[in-house]
């Protein structure tokens, strides 16, 4: 197991950037439509509603993998112009992820004090001063602890970017079988655990500043605003 051991991880280690690339841009699409779709669930508008509700339920109600498949393989023979694995990976990522933050935002947002809103009116704030100077710097503190869950289960989704040939961690380690045999399995997949272990640390490591910072911004606690989300989801 271990005379191998340098060629494994020299291998696997060249999947890393990749991955954190897929990861990246999983992240930043998410970001963008779950603020997207989870304001629009909260529009007046029915019709706003009703198509960010057919988002949201559309990529949470089907397979990542079949999405994955859908753009790569089928879509491409639908428009005639093939997309790039990588690319085809991030945009299922951040769509797939993006439903599923936009429940985030939508809770979060109304989980702010009804008090807030009645503020903004005596204070006679516009709705759109009224999200982005009262609501939404309360709200993202609620986001970001069910934030770092998601961006921790979109880091471990790259892998899926391995059925369309990108080069990433479980990629290598598909290549690396063959050549190294049945017996350094153990090594490989071990390997790849450390790999994901230490890039989702790294990415609740992040999270977990940016929400102490976010918290200090409002005069709240991390810890206060957790279980205010809590009491805000289950109301």
């Amino acid at each position: 197991m271990l005379d191998n051991l340098p060629l494994i991880l020299s291998s696997l280690a060249a999947g890393v950037p990749p991955t954190v690339f897929a990861a990246v841009g999983g992240i930043a699409l998410t970001i963008a439509l779950s603020a997207v779709a989870g304001l629009a669930l909260l529009s007046r508008h029915r019709a706003v509603r009703a198509v960010s509700r057919v988002y949201v339920e559309f990529f949470r109600g089907t397979s990542e993998v079949v999405q994955l498949f859908w753009i790569f393989f089928v879509l491409p023979a639908l428009v005639g112009y093939q997309i790039v694995p990588l690319a085809a990976g991030i945009v299922v990522l951040g769509l797939n992820h993006g439903a599923y933050g936009a429940e985030i935002v939508r809770g979060a947002v109304r989980s702010v004090p009804r008090a807030q809103y009645d503020a903004c009116t005596a204070l006679s704030l516009s709705p759109w001063d009224r999200m982005r100077r009262v609501v939404l710097p309360q709200a993202v503190v609620e986001m970001l602890p069910s934030f770092t869950n998601l961006f921790i289960q979109l880091l471990k989704s790259t892998a899926l970017l391995s059925l369309v040939v990108v080069d990433e961690i479980v990629r290598r380690g598909q290549l690396l079988v063959p050549n190294l045999g049945v017996g350094e399995k153990l090594t490989i997949y071990l390997v790849e655990l450390l790999l994901y272990l230490g890039l989702a640390v790294l990415v609740t490591s992040g999270m977990r500043l940016l929400e102490r910072r976010a918290a200090a911004r409002v005069g709240r606690p991390p810890t206060a605003a957790r279980s205010g989300f809590a009491t805000g989801v289950a109301m």
